[in-house]
């Protein structure tokens, strides 16, 4: 039997913005609503899943790659919403504005992994800061929290990280973290 990991490449979430986090919470507390530690929170370029061990090596090189082809950019907070979709949502995120370097980092990882992703067109930049309750019935939650200044997540470094399924949350390592060293204009 081949061994596996459950694996993501993702932005880790600065300290500052935890705490900007953290202090929004009250708008959507609801007994149904679980929010997500801060030490779990990040910014999500791609979900691998399940990847068998002997691939690592070749993830990391590929993650190594784009970084080093990636100049650093900066995401706008736009909103946090109840999501992805309004009519029957699944979570809470903290949604940015779209933003062609992100599109251009994800597309870049598929296409260096050799993985066929039938939404690269629609890559959303999103933090999930909380998630409904299995088996309770998802609160009406119509808030929508636009923040009052402009609040930016630098977007300096991505990493692969580890996901182990734990109750009440899983937990998440990051394994290794590459800057983004691309050419300015690039």
């Amino acid at each position: 039997m081949t061994e596996t990991r459950r694996l993501f490449i993702a932005v880790p979430v600065p300290d500052n913005l935890q705490d900007f986090f953290n202090q929004q919470q009250s708008a959507f507390e609801h007994e149904a609503v679980r929010f997500v530690p801060a030490a779990n929170l990040h910014l999500t370029v791609y979900f691998l899943g399940e990847v068998p061990t002997s691939h690592l090596e070749n993830i990391m090189t590929a993650l190594q790659q784009v970084a080093s082809h990636t100049t650093p950019f900066h995401l706008e907070l736009e909103r946090l919403e109840p999501g992805p979709k309004p009519k029957s949502p699944r979570l809470i995120w903290a949604r940015f504005a779209t933003h062609p370097t992100f599109t251009q980092l994800c597309t870049a990882f598929t296409t260096q992994l050799g993985i066929s992703s039938s939404n690269q067109a629609n890559y959303i930049p999103h933090i999930t800061l909380a998630r409904f309750r299995k088996g309770t019935k998802p609160p009406l939650l119509s808030s929508v929290t636009v923040p009052p200044q402009q609040i930016t997540l630098p977007v300096s470094s991505v990493a692969l990280w580890e996901s182990k399924l734990a109750s009440p949350h899983p937990i998440y390592q990051s394994l290794i973290l590459y800057p983004l060293t691309g050419p300015e204009g690039a």
